[in-house]
């Protein structure tokens, strides 16, 4: 098949080469314009290459080609014209130059979490740059995103993160928006859906509640092993709470007289601080562990053997070797949550443990009792912990 035929672009050529197989239009008497055809080849859109630069025209056959050839000379001085201009204003023309500027603004957001950060520099430079790098601004439409970013990206990723890329071109461009930056944003009213109908399936959890003996077996190895790591998934177990949140925990966080754990809001997903209570069983084994780390002189309760910050990098190597690969810290929590369930805890609750964002009603309706039924819903948990081996765990590693 061939992609790009030389034709005498008119009307009836296009209508003729429907029923070949050519994707692409070009004609020697006009070098920069080019028509190509979409899947249903009764459609198509026309292009202007200027600088090796691709800049959308219009449809067909909304735009003819009767009228794209005859207002093309006036179409290029408008468009010399009004380059200039926009570059003596310093308006981007590109889309590199707006997404380079979002990246470095987010970068230097104090507010954002360096996992945030991260994830926007990444998706950026990795996927966004490379996808529509040359990609003129006022040329962006739904078949230039389709084309050029969604559909490649879908073939490689997964329907979640391939959202969440456009979800960040989308925050891009309305921030420049909303600074004056660009005259318009043109993927304002995009919805992902119309791009990709795939329903995205929710993960179900590696670890079952009937997994629970074997795993505290596993984890108590680990912690006789590498104490620092195996107490890292030993907290997120008992507590549903995120590795993120819990790696970053310090001892002045943490209440052992009045049995509560602080974390505060720049450490969590929601901005939110959360607040833990901490039972007879976490007291003990929070005792224990800060006897086995004396020497390490250390404000973070997970440090390597320097006494430095466990990172995040060594945070995810760890649950690599706990685990096998079999299971991830994330794992841990979903695990926490499905036992609560079964354990009759109040749905509300649960989410309030697991510092899930809730809307203000619910807020409302919990707010009063919440800590005392959050006692009770960890302490039901931690008594189900030790028949599955907790207790067991911890008179031999001399905590009880």
């Amino acid at each position: 098949m061939s992609k790009t035929v030389v034709v005498n672009l008119s009307d009836a050529e296009i209508k003729r080469q429907m029923m070949g197989a050519a994707h692409t239009l070009r004609d020697a008497r006009y070098p920069g314009v080019r028509f190509r055809f979409l899947t249903d080849r009764t459609r198509g859109s026309w292009f202007l290459i200027q600088g090796g630069k691709w800049q959308r025209l219009g449809a067909y056959p909304l735009l003819s080609a009767k009228q794209v050839l005859g207002t093309l000379p006036e179409l290029l001085a408008r468009k010399a014209a009004n380059l200039d201009q926009r570059l003596e204003q310093g308006e981007w023309l590109h889309c590199e130059g707006l997404l380079s500027w979002y990246r470095d603004r987010v970068l230097r957001n104090r507010s954002l979490s360096l996992k945030r950060k991260a994830s926007v520099e990444t998706i950026i430079d990795k996927h966004l740059l490379p996808c529509l790098s040359g990609v003129a601004i006022d040329s962006i439409d739904r078949e230039v995103i389709d084309r050029q970013l969604v559909w490649p990206l879908q073939e490689s990723y997964s329907v979640s993160y391939v959202r969440q890329i456009m979800r960040v071109a989308q925050q891009a461009f309305a921030q420049a928006l909303k600074l004056n930056m660009i005259p318009e944003n043109p993927l304002a009213g995009f919805k992902f859906a119309e791009f990709v109908q795939a329903r995205e399936k929710p993960k179900a959890g590696r670890l079952r509640p009937t997994d629970l003996p074997e795993l505290i077996q596993r984890l108590q190895q680990c912690y006789s092993e590498r104490v620092e790591q195996g107490m890292l998934a030993l907290i997120m177990l008992m507590h549903g709470t995120r590795i993120g949140e819990t790696r970053l925990a310090r001892w002045r966080d943490i209440s052992l007289g009045d049995r509560v754990w602080f974390i505060p809001a720049e450490n969590t997903k929601t901005r939110a601080e959360h607040v833990l209570p901490l039972t007879e069983q976490a007291c003990q084994l929070l005792v224990a562990y800060r006897e086995r780390m004396v020497g390490r002189d250390a404000d973070y309760l997970f440090v390597d053997g320097m006494g430095q910050l466990l990172n995040e990098r060594q945070a995810s190597s760890a649950f690599k070797w706990m685990s096998g690969g079999d299971w991830s810290s994330h794992d841990l929590r979903k695990l926490a949550r499905t036992c609560w369930a079964e354990l009759g805890v109040d749905y509300l609750i649960g989410e309030r443990l697991l510092n899930h964002q809730m809307g203000v009603l619910a807020q409302t309706y919990v707010l009063t009792t919440q800590e005392e039924l959050k006692r009770k819903a960890l302490e039901q948990w931690h008594e189900r912990l030790d028949e599955c081996g907790l207790s067991a765990f911890q008179c031999e590693t001399g905590i009880r």
